[in-house]
């Protein structure tokens, strides 16, 4: 899969994830507020990706910038399944969201790698 669809899928999962986020209801017994103001960040990150994925070549300094937002966003999820105090639903919700993130990173990581590889052995030529 290319850096591009990956960008792309994962612009669209932050939308998905915006929305869920800032209108859901939560029965996970985590802080409400904190869930709303976590998806309403997530739309301009969703830009930020959708922008970088819609380039020929997405420029590796803008795919690290969301690797290590992705990071980020992990290790906050982390934070707050040992901060918080959600039920089983909550944790359920945290880790399986937070695995995902960090599977995209993961493929981020590796296409942005594969990217630069092809660069460099054009440059070679």
């Amino acid at each position: 899969m290319t850096i591009n669809k990956i960008l792309a899928f994962d612009a669209l999962t932050c939308v998905l994830m915006g929305i869920v986020l800032t209108l859901w209801e939560t029965a996970l017994a985590l802080p409400r507020d904190l869930l709303f103001y976590a998806g309403c960040v997530l739309f301009p990150i969703a830009i930020f990706m959708a922008v970088l994925a819609r380039q020929d070549r997405p420029r590796s300094a803008g795919v690290w910038l969301v690797v290590a937002g992705n990071a980020a966003w992990v290790l906050a999820s982390l934070a707050v399944l040992l901060l918080a105090d959600p039920n089983r639903w909550g944790v359920g919700f945290l880790v399986a969201q937070a695995l995902i993130v960090a599977l995209l990173a993961l493929a981020e990581l590796k296409a942005v790698g594969r990217q630069v590889v092809s660069l460099a052995k054009a440059r070679a030529r």
